[in-house]
């Protein structure tokens, strides 16, 4: 039974926290859904993996493509389970998927106030759902585990 880990991200923004998850996660040998809120989205954090670092590669792809065999699949939409789920910029996640991943990520920005309330709103629904749930910030300096549930 897997766990939601909340990134309350108010140091450092999208960009800089999710290729540092996501190489975790391959290190830990997962492979990863990235559940986008939009297709939009999609698109833009495919285009940003491949051009965020000059001297690291995290080989991925969007779901519905030729690429969609890679490690970190990019998907709005899908519904099926990987190891690890992140959740960027307010994507839903479902107890259900909590429970059958090995990791689930929530990413959310710390300076947007509908974005901390979205956060707040998957807290009550998964940990009201059972699942198992930490708060992880950076607001004092490293990343800290806050609350857990």
């Amino acid at each position: 039974m897997g766990a939601a880990f909340f990134y309350h991200m108010t140091r450092t923004p999208l960009g800089e926290t999710l290729p540092v998850l996501l190489g975790k996660s391959l290190g830990a040998g997962w492979q990863v859904l990235v559940r986008a809120p939009s297709e939009d989205r999609a698109v833009w954090l495919d285009d940003f993996l491949w051009t965020y670092s000059a001297d690291s590669f995290l080989p991925h792809g969007r779901d519905g493509t030729a690429d969609a065999f890679h490690p970190i699949l990019i998907s709005p939409s899908a519904s099926f389970t990987r190891d690890a789920l992140v959740s960027v910029e307010g994507a839903e996640v479902t107890a259900p998927e909590v429970t059958a991943s090995t990791r689930t990520m929530i990413l959310f920005d710390g300076d947007n106030p509908q974005a901390v309330q979205t956060a707040r709103d998957q807290w009550k629904a998964l940990t009201q759902a059972g699942c198992s749930a930490q708060y992880w910030s950076q607001q004092d300096g490293p990343w800290q585990m806050k609350a857990e549930a």
